[in-house]
């Protein structure tokens, strides 16, 4: 998953001068090499590329953007989003060069081409290097100074860059405004929040990062003690907070803009509150803008943000005082949906002050008996408020439950529900609610997950607000305990007639709960105490708006539904006759989204039997990710069938249970060993462990000895064969493969075509998706062949190798494309493809070679030989017309 968002793009900062006035900054290739960039917009913009030395063998890969023309600019330093690199902040920074700045990017530690570890923002690493790049700066004729070694610089960058301009101003004087956005303020709150782990988000950070291998070691080995334990220690909290702006708090004395996401389960709206009473405490300027998207996707405003950001720059680094930096606080809010487009229309509503988390309180009654539930053995089945890191890959989930469609599962047995009677008219929540109860458990601790749900007439779906969830763990349970609970902050309007109620489950997807199992009492101690923020008042017109399309919407409903294993929903009746066939697809279609005439998928059918290996193929492009995604249910297709052992797929289908998957990227926790993750995977499907047949799908994985060591030490390979072995548990019929061999060796191939071929020796089927022809042709038994949507050809690979309706056409000269496509225009001939040495010529029904040899040599082609091919990649360019 790609968090690589626009808004996705930073995290850091440094003590008041770590390094010594007169330390240098190596510059070590690509100085004084200019490039100019392309603009309509005079002045134009150039861009010097630099490798820079920190020292200690830690290199920065650096852009440098400057204005045209002469004379000393303010600087500008653009931070990006963990994962990412200089490369996503480019077009920002171009813009705002157009706009009289000089702008340095940088790809930081362990991102891009720079080299050393991650260190989360290490005061020692990251913001160290922050004040280097500012030591440069002050070298440039093209910057600005304030005094000699001091540059008029602002620094801004969303999540990783927006903590690092954070822990930039707080370290290091020099820094003279900055924009933060959709960031932290404290890093150990907000992965540890309220002592419970956010574990799915804890996960993405270290994929993202590239694994435990490249965060600095003290890091690597924290995550491990945390991800084991499943629950946080002084020590963790410890070393995150110290990277954390908040270490500074009093040391930050500049404008700064605070912008932060409304959908946002890994940075919420409390983390920038808590920065903006810290600033203004230290007598700075602050503006607050609650942005429509988030880390878990939606509209991230970039245009509105971008140019608030530069208008914020303007007024304090250019000292314009006619810059319009725009409202103390700012939120946007989502006003139904238009018509016409489908798109969520956007209005901004607005204070002259920052109205904080709890203005305007005012009670709510609740009503309900004190309650008892469970925490079930292992927490799970685990109730869902939110998928973590997917929101981004087509809607956003706040968005989605803003409208009335919500993904929230919570399971009876494992919660307690307080509700108020219908509200008597419109009722704003803007800030954090705040509710008493009172918690006991059987164990000495308890982990509780409290969420306040917008609950509709009659049978409406209840909504949960932005998909947020406030986690707490009370300690001394035992003996019961108040414990006063302190709700995300949202802006939300409950209408009239509906109801809010409090739900305290035991569980959640996107947290560590207690393993093992317990028993809560909850009963209420006081009221609902609701943020109304009444000095906020929204705009007349509406905002541009962000899309989002439905079809993506019900994928990661279908998503959930699957990850939960529950809910099911009736569809076409088993077909008796295909009983005992894998799969059988018939006129799958599926459109892009918003496109009435635009197809991934168009019209495509094929079989596939027991005991085969089948190839997908096809060029980027050609439909078969969409095909795959389909027959795993996690989409629907527009029209068309997939059935597996006769029984129609759809979302959820119990049939699924016969099939295995594997998608690249599969994680594991580096500290437990291989047999450990697998054993621990298949608990949380929650199907009896003798359902596994875990020794038999290691077996066929071949790991042999492995399996008791440590996942950290494994090779790509290794890992590879883990999570197809992972696929493999229950040992289903169907297993699907997706790219299985990227990133390996060719030792490491073969293993991998080995573990293909015994797997389906058994009489099941495996389907692969790979762009290794010379390795499906070795592998497989059967192809498909797509392209543009559309199948091409399907059938045993000797057939489709062999077939006599492709020759290879040597020639004494290397042919050119006109002769190609003169050829292609023969009577008899379906396609012509150049390659090595000729021509490749598949020819139609009813074409001969001796016609087509008569009619090259009517064409003056220098033919020296005609003979059928015998590789699958001449087969598969013939087939697709070249268009790889």
């Amino acid at each position: 998953m790609d968090l690589r968002l626009p808004g996705f793009r930073g995290l850091l900062r440094r003590p008041r001068r770590l390094l010594a006035a007169g330390a240098a900054v190596a510059v070590l290739a690509g100085a004084g090499t200019w490039t100019a960039v392309a603009s309509d917009d005079p002045p134009p913009v150039h861009r010097a590329d630099r490798v820079m030395s920190m020292g200690g063998g830690v290199r920065l890969d650096t852009s440098y953007f400057t204005p045209g023309g002469t004379g000393r600019h303010p600087a500008v330093l653009l931070g990006h989003g963990f994962g990412g690199s200089k490369d996503d902040v480019r077009q920002q920074a171009e813009d705002l060069a157009r706009d009289g700045y000089a702008v340095l990017t940088w790809s930081a530690r362990g991102f891009g081409r720079s080299t050393g570890k991650i260190g989360l923002n290490d005061p020692r690493g990251e913001v160290a290097d922050v004040s280097k790049l500012i030591d440069w700066l002050a070298r440039q004729p093209q910057v600005l100074l304030d005094r000699p070694g001091d540059p008029r610089v602002g620094v801004a960058g969303a999540s990783y860059g927006g903590a690092i301009s954070l822990l930039a101003a707080g370290y290091d004087h020099r820094v003279d405004a900055i924009a933060p956005a959709i960031t932290y303020w404290n890093l150990a709150d907000a992965l540890f929040p309220n002592g419970v782990f956010k574990k799915l988000w804890a996960g993405v950070f270290l994929n993202t990062g590239g694994g435990c291998a490249r965060f600095e070691p003290e890091l690597c080995r924290m995550y491990q003690r945390v991800a084991e334990s499943g629950k946080p220690d002084a020590e963790a909290r410890r070393m995150l907070a110290e990277r954390s702006p908040s270490a500074v708090a009093g040391r930050i004395r500049v404008p700064t803009l605070l912008v932060q996401g409304q959908s946002d389960s890994l940075f919420p709206l409390g983390q920038a509150d808590a920065a903006a009473r810290a600033v203004r405490a230290n007598g700075a300027p602050v503006d607050v803008d609650w942005i429509a998207g988030g880390h878990d996707g939606g509209d991230l405003e970039t245009d509105r943000v971008q140019a608030r950001v530069t208008a914020w720059f303007d007024r304090y680094l250019k000292k314009d005082p006619g810059a319009d930096t725009g409202p103390a606080f700012r939120v946007t809010r989502t006003g139904g949906v238009d018509s016409t487009d489908g798109a969520a229309l956007l209005r901004g509503a607005s204070a002259s002050t920052y109205p904080g988390l709890t203005s305007g309180q005012r009670t709510v009654a609740l009503t309900g008996r004190e309650q008892r539930f469970q925490n079930p053995a292992g927490a799970n089945p685990p109730a869902v408020s939110s998928l973590p890191g997917l929101g981004g890959s087509g809607g956003s989930l706040a968005q989605l439950s803003a409208l009335g469609v919500g993904i929230s599962l919570d399971f009876p047995g494992q919660y307690a529900s307080f509700e108020s009677a219908p509200v008597g008219g419109d009722l704003r929540i803007t800030g954090s609610p705040t509710v008493t109860v009172r918690a006991t458990s059987t164990s000495e601790d308890a982990v509780l997950f409290a969420k306040l749900y917008d609950v509709g007439p009659g049978r409406a779906r209840p909504v949960l607000p932005a998909q947020l969830v406030d986690p707490v763990r009370v300690t001394g349970a035992k003996a019961g305990k108040d414990v006063t609970l302190t709700l995300p902050a949202i802006d939300h309007e409950v209408q009239k007639g509906h109801r809010l109620r409090l739900v305290l489950a035991s569980t959640d997807l996107g947290y560590a709960s207690p393993a093992a199992p317990a028993t809560y009492t909850v009963s209420l101690r006081s009221g609902l105490k609701v943020p109304t923020a009444p000095a906020v008042t929204t705009g007349a017109a509406p905002l541009p708006a962000w899309v989002w399309w439905l079809p993506a919407a019900g994928a990661l409903i279908a998503l959930a539904l699957l990850l939960t294993a529950r809910r099911r929903t009736a569809g076409p009746a088993p077909d008796p006759e295909l009983a005992d066939v894998p799969l059988q697809i018939t006129g799958l279609s599926k459109r892009y989204a918003g496109s009435a005439d635009r197809y991934a998928v168009r019209d495509v059918s094929f079989r596939v039997e027991q005991g085969q290996v089948l190839g997908l193929l096809g060029p980027n492009g050609a439909g078969k990710t969409t095909t795959l995604r389909m027959l795993m249910g996690l989409i629907r297709p527009d029209s068309g069938e997939i059935r597996v052992f006769g029984h129609a797929i759809r979302p959820g289908a119990p049939v699924l249970s016969r099939v295995g998957a594997f998608v690249e990227g599969a994680g594991f926790l580096p500290h437990l060993s291989g047999r450990e993750n697998l054993e621990l995977y298949w608990r949380a499907t929650g199907r009896p462990p003798e359902d596994a047949h875990l020794d038999e799908a290691l077996r066929i994985a071949g790991l042999g000895d492995a399996l008791a060591r440590a996942v950290r030490t494994y090779s790509q390979g290794m890992r590879q064969r883990l999570a197809i072995a992972q696929a493999m548990l229950g040992l289903p019929d169907l297993l699907i493969l997706d790219e299985p061999t990227n990133g390996l060796d060719p030792p490491q191939i073969r293993e991998m075509r080995e573990v293909m071929i015994r797997y389906a020796a058994g009489g099941r089927t495996v389907i692969v998706s790979s762009h290794l022809l010379a390795e499906v042709e070795q592998s497989c038994t059967h192809l498909v062949v797509m392209d543009r949507g559309r199948l091409v050809q399907a059938g045993p690979v000797g057939e489709i190798v062999g077939s006599g309706d492709t020759l290879l056409v040597g020639t004494a000269v290397p042919m050119d494309e006109p002769v190609a496509e003169k050829v292609s225009a023969l009577p008899g001939v379906a396609s012509a493809v150049r390659t090595e040495g000729g021509l490749l010529v598949r020819l139609e029904p009813g074409g001969t070679a001796e016609r087509l040899v008569v009619e090259l040599v009517r064409l003056e082609v220098p033919v020296a030989s005609v003979g059928p091919h015998r590789r699958l990649e001449d087969a598969f360019l013939t087939l697709i017309g070249g268009s790889a």
